[in-house]
């Protein structure tokens, strides 16, 4: 039994006999083109993972031997070190385990298995090869941890430096896993020879990249039903490169998070035309490239807008998760941490929701109170007040559950504290306009209404989220006010609308045999302007009359 195994078994005796135990893991992905470590903090009761620390180094495994195809002593030294600081990272954070995969270059090697030896004769790191329909699941496992899927399948393409991953997936499993040999350093040492890239490389290598491409996703086409819409999602230094140049190019600036951020077919065709006339001199004053992405931009943008065209998509969203944190998933999963892929996915938003209230010491029984109100209002409001769907429905959920979080810090202008923790936490399943949303809602539960002068406003350049923050910040006053006590002193409300009058009536059930919701009463009629000039309505709310008659009858058989 190694060393690696034992300590893992050891500390799965330990998880088991106490599951509040936080757990710290290393998870390494040993890439073609480079070695990636995160180090991620697990909470098994909440079966979540928060990751702490990041460590990258571009070492170039994949420049092999041209004539052995052998890994080059040059390339092993430098994998080595890189291994070896990732190491002493994980240890510096008390890692109770480092997991640690290899991939396409170590693969393909014929001296692969020696390296993995040598890695662990001589830094006691054992290391698993996975096949590339391994790594694909992973890579499957780790966009599901970080974005909410709904309703629609996703095709994620994950471009590396000797393979490229396609998927063929839905939030309840992977239907069609693939990986191709058309990396970004594969094709840059096989195929290119010129700087600037010769027209004729270039035709050359996009006939390639099709002809590579054609098996899976021809595949992929026919994993998806007749008439059913996917979309796509995309991970991996390529990608994430090629997003940054096209921001910083933009007025927005650089996004953050990336998650979610999407970009344009039409945009990637453009700046690939543009990049691949460059040479590696010129790549490298292009805001958003580093010195060694720059040399291998071209072919991974090549296979980028090769695939999208080749599946008829016309943008595509990115996702910073992937194989690293797919490992950490496949882990929880293995350690029964997680049901399935399936309640995993289904509960990213709420999970991490409410694990942002846990941090920050949210009283959850009175937020959850807060937040069902504002859905009962949405709900009984829907298609006649506002039109608003199942999407900003969530948004003021987890604005309900959040919108006190900012007392953390003060209790002084929580509700503008609450705008900046949520707006910088770390809730992941959403994108971050959705973020945005969220942390305006927070924002605008009290004091001063959205007004354009206001930073975090400004920050919703587009008119419909506005509108959203407007109008669900207004029904969200409305709900803090059913519990101003903070007791439960309010079991439903009621809403009656009348459209010829511009009347909207709320019926007040008390909790408590005996309590007349006076103070509830009194904080709506303070709340409800807001609600008021915004939905162009008055408002009136009352106690239940069948509760108010059988109340005074219960007082006068008290006397």
């Amino acid at each position: 039994m190694t060393k690696a195994v034992a300590a893992l078994q050891n500390w799965t005796g330990l998880l088991q006999a106490n599951s509040s135990d936080k757990v710290i893991l290393g998870a390494i992905d040993i890439g073609t083109n480079s070695i990636h470590m995160v180090i991620v903090e697990i909470n098994p009761q909440l079966a979540t993972f928060t990751i702490v620390a990041k460590e990258k180094n571009t070492v170039r495994l994949g420049e092999r031997d041209l004539q052995t195809g052998k890994l080059t002593p040059e390339a092993v030294s430098r994998a080595l070190e890189a291994l070896q600081r990732c190491q002493s990272l994980a240890v510096s954070f008390n890692a109770q385990h480092i997991f640690a995969v290899a991939t396409s270059a170590v693969r393909e090697a014929p001296n692969g298995g020696e390296f993995l030896k040598q890695v662990e004769n001589e830094l006691g790191l054992q290391v698993n090869l996975i096949s590339g329909q391994e790594e694909a699941r992973r890579i499957y496992l780790g966009v599901l941890s970080g974005m909410e899927f709904g309703q629609n399948p996703y095709i994620i393409i994950d471009i590396g430096g000797g393979s490229t991953e396609l998927i063929l997936a839905d939030r309840q499993e992977e239907r069609f896993l693939s990986s191709t040999k058309v990396g970004a350093v594969r094709l840059m040492q096989e195929f290119v020879s010129e700087d600037p890239m010769s027209e004729a490389e270039l035709v050359y290598l996009r006939a390639y990249v099709r002809g590579m491409l054609e098996r899976p996703v021809e595949n992929i086409r026919n994993g998806l039903a007749e008439n059913e819409q996917a979309k796509m999602v995309g991970t991996s230094g390529t990608i994430q490169a090629l997003a940054i140049v096209l921001a910083r190019e933009t007025e927005e600036g650089e996004p953050n998070p990336l998650t979610g951020y999407k970009v344009s077919l039409s945009a990637l065709e453009n700046l690939t035309e543009r990049l691949a006339k460059m040479s590696y001199e010129e790549r490298l004053k292009v805001s958003g490239l580093s010195e060694k992405r720059a040399e291998i931009i071209v072919p991974g943008a090549i296979v980028l807008v090769e695939a999208m065209k080749m599946l008829g998509m016309e943008a595509i969203a990115l996702c910073e998760r992937a194989l690293r944190e797919g490992i950490i998933v496949d882990w929880m999963l293995k350690q029964g941490l997680i049901g399935s892929p399936f309640r995993y996915q289904s509960e990213v938003r709420d999970r991490h929701v409410r694990k942002l209230a846990h941090k920050y010491q949210v009283d959850l029984e009175y937020s959850e109170r807060t937040a069902n109100f504002a859905l009962s209002l949405f709900d009984q409001l829907q298609g006649k007040l506002h039109f608003w769907g199942e999407g900003e429905r969530d948004l003021l959920w987890a604005a309900g559950i959040l919108h006190n979080s900012g007392i953390y810090i003060s209790h002084a202008a929580h509700h503008k504290h609450s705008y900046y923790l949520i707006r910088n936490g770390e809730l992941l399943g959403y994108t971050e306009t959705e973020l945005e949303i969220i942390a305006n809602l927070a924002r605008y539960h009290r004091k001063s209404t959205p007004k354009k002068k206001h930073d975090n406003y400004q920050n919703l350049t587009d008119k419909r989220d506005r509108q959203i923050v407007n109008q669900l910040s207004a029904i969200l006053r409305v709900a803090i006010a059913l519990d101003r006590r903070q007791i439960g002193a309010v079991a439903k409300v009621e809403c009656q609308y009348y459209g010829d009058r511009q009347r909207l009536e709320l019926c007040i059930t008390p909790a408590f045999v005996g309590d007349d919701c006076e103070l509830e009463l009194w904080s709506l009629d303070y709340k409800k302007e807001v609600f008021e000039e915004e939905f162009g309505v008055k408002v009136v709310a009352f106690l239940d009359k069948q509760f108010k008659n059988s109340s005074e009858q219960d007082a006068r058989t008290t006397k």
